[in-house]
């Protein structure tokens, strides 16, 4: 089977909620990734076969196919096609795996897959908001599984009962996130997969946007031990969960005969794509299995990787995923996660992607692996080898 590169992988910075990303249009937020493949990779316009893009909340400014809407704010032809899908949280990772599978079925050589949420406009749970009378889950389905409803939140907390973390373990890790993304930003470390994007301050001025707004540079285990719990008798509060954000993110997918006819240089080949489905209940746990079968299918061992980004949902996943997978903590989401950077639902898939691309070449590292855990109990794993 043919093969798949990465050529570029971008961000925005992440905007905390009501922040300084909030007065952009989801649309020209994700206008803003899509231009910055154009610019970074000097490919024609004209040549991109497909925008394959992720989003959660598909409605208000995020509803009228909001893939093609960002493709005609931004500077790609209206010949350009696009496809808005949702797979959850996991959506934009979902699109680089579309994205590099009609790449590699022969079928299209150009691909920019990635996603946008601007959760400030258009708030998480919008298109849940069923009509008086109306039900958002089926009795069928409750009745199936024994619940009055499903409960990303609850499935964490059952996570961190499970695998027996208390609130002081889960604390520490959220503290970590927020340590380890104020090194990476001092030392530069997201300055290669970061978008700027210019914003008007509330004086009228204009300036850019390149620094995650939601990292916690006055952080310490005192004030995260201080949260309130967010449950009664819970583990988990607001500091170890992922924060509110509002970002766009893409990655430009091409095949080999691609790379020699638009001169492109990769910075990655997609190795191994699985994507798997379990419990539905406690639903976060499924990227601890995704990962097993990824593993096993790519004939790889964990200790082959050399970096790993597992989305921050909450602390309780990450935390789950190296007891069971036996992974090193020190490889595990190095320049911090969500919970400090934050989780623009849609987006959070190839902006992981970008970190982990950009991180293994930063440090002439070989593997890397992504997994994010996905509402309905779905969990992506994507393994990349770095160029």
């Amino acid at each position: 089977m043919a093969e798949a590169y990465i050529v570029e992988a971008v961000r925005t910075a992440g905007g905390r909620r009501n922040g300084r990303l909030s007065g952009i249009h989801a649309n020209d937020l994700g206008a803003r990734a899509l231009d910055a493949i154009l610019d970074r990779t000097g490919i024609d316009p004209a040549a991109v076969d497909d925008v394959i893009w992720g989003c959660v909340t598909q409605a208000g400014e995020q509803s009228s196919h909001v893939g093609r809407q960002c493709v005609l704010a931004s500077r790609l032809p209206p010949s350009v096609p696009a496809v808005t899908i949702d797979r959850q949280c996991g959506s934009s990772q979902q699109s680089i795996h579309f994205a590099a599978q009609a790449v590699m079925s022969g079928t299209q050589d150009v691909v920019i897959a990635g996603g946008v949420e601007s959760m400030s406009r258009v708030p998480m749970g919008t298109a849940m908001r069923a009509p008086e009378g109306a039900e958002v889950f089926s009795h069928a389905v409750l009745d199936r599984y024994n619940v009055s409803t499903f409960s990303q939140f609850g499935g964490a907390e059952q996570i961190a009962r499970k695998h027996g973390f208390d609130r002081s373990a889960l604390d520490q890790f959220g503290f970590e996130s927020h340590q380890k993304a104020q090194a990476a930003t001092k030392a530069g470390a997201f300055d290669h997969e970061i978008v700027p994007v210019e914003i008007t301050l509330s004086d009228g001025t204009r300036e850019l946007h390149t620094r995650d707004e939601g990292i916690r540079w006055d952080a310490s285990p005192e004030g995260i031990a201080g949260v309130k719990l967010l449950v009664e008798d819970g583990r988990l509060t607001a500091a170890t969960s992922s924060q509110i954000t509002d970002g766009a993110s893409a990655v430009l997918i091409v095949s080999e005969a691609a790379l020699k006819q638009h001169d492109l240089t990769p910075l990655a080949r997609i190795h191994n794509l699985t994507v798997t489905a379990g419990d539905p209940v406690i639903m976060l746990e499924e990227p601890l299995f995704a990962t097993d079968r990824a593993l096993q299918r790519a004939g790889m061992t964990i200790d082959d990787i050399d970096l790993y980004e597992v989305n921050e949902a909450f602390a309780s996943v990450p935390m789950a995923w190296l007891k069971h997978t036996g992974a090193d903590p020190a490889k595990l989401n190095v320049n911090g996660g969500a919970i400090a950077l934050g989780h623009p639902l849609g987006a959070t898939g190839a902006k992981l992607m970008a970190t982990l691309v950009h991180g293994l070449r930063s440090r002439g590292k070989k593997w890397g692996l992504q997994t994010m855990c996905e509402g309905g109990g779905i969990a992506n794993v994507t393994i990349v080898e770095a160029l």
